[in-house]
């Protein structure tokens, strides 16, 4: 039922709600998955060689890379999503990002966009299957949510009129938790920016033992949102 409600959502014929554990509500963003979101280019910008984008969606931001001449992989669950994605010219796969995945150690970039730090409900758990698919020297990207907010983990489901899916599990991390997380799954240094009120970190492969991991905030990223 997720996958359905989910399709239904990416073809617009429903707007379904993502439904929390304490009843709360809130819209699934799709209409940001389907068209180029404010923050994209910051995300873009950062891209460095072959890049693997994790929970790829429609497609947006690996259309984008590749018309940036980057070599771009996305990888999705939903079948519908990787035909809508391969239908705007993506290189997309249907794979749990935990299954065998091309390339695996070779990635110098991998793109958890979207929330997509969340998928599997640990996101420490994540960034380590992260750490595996990066080369020596490569990089995480990652959204997250604005600082203040809690480090979440929860079972959610989507719901629209009388439909509802499986509850899942999801998981929401603060600016100000990504440290902690990344230091949880061994990685390095940690590079923090804000854009239009998009929350990203940029997060060093390298394994960090003794120490953990360091944080650095480019300038003005707790100012006021920038273009």
């Amino acid at each position: 039922m997720i996958g359905e409600l989910y399709e239904h959502a990416l073809a617009g014929w429903a707007r379904p709600e993502v439904e929390h554990a304490d009843g709360s509500r809130r819209p699934l963003p799709v209409d940001g998955w389907l068209h180029e979101s404010p923050g994209d280019k910051s995300i873009l910008d950062r891209c460095e060689g072959p890049t693997l984008d994790i929970g790829s969606g429609p497609g947006r931001l690996t259309v984008a890379l590749s018309e940036r001449g980057i070599p771009a992989l996305g990888i999705d669950i939903t079948p519908f999503a990787v035909d809508l994605a391969r239908s705007s010219g993506a290189l997309v796969m249907l794979r749990d990002v935990f299954d065998r995945v091309p390339g695996t150690g070779r990635w110098t970039t991998v793109l958890l966009a979207d929330g997509n730090i969340g998928i599997g409900g640990d996101p420490a758990a994540l960034l380590r299957r992260v750490a595996e698919l990066l080369a020596p020297q490569g990089r995480a990207i990652v959204e997250l949510e604005p600082p203040g907010s809690p480090l979440r983990r929860e079972q959610v489901r989507l719901c629209h009129g009388g439909s509802a899916s499986a509850w899942f599990p999801w998981a929401y991390v603060g600016a100000d938790h990504i440290t902690d997380v990344a230091y949880d799954a061994g990685l390095g240094e940690v590079e923090i920016w804000t854009v239009d009120g998009r929350w990203f970190a940029s997060i060093g492969g390298g394994h960090v033992d003794a120490e953990r991991a360091s944080i650095t905030l480019l300038p003005n990223a707790y100012g006021p949102a920038r273009g």
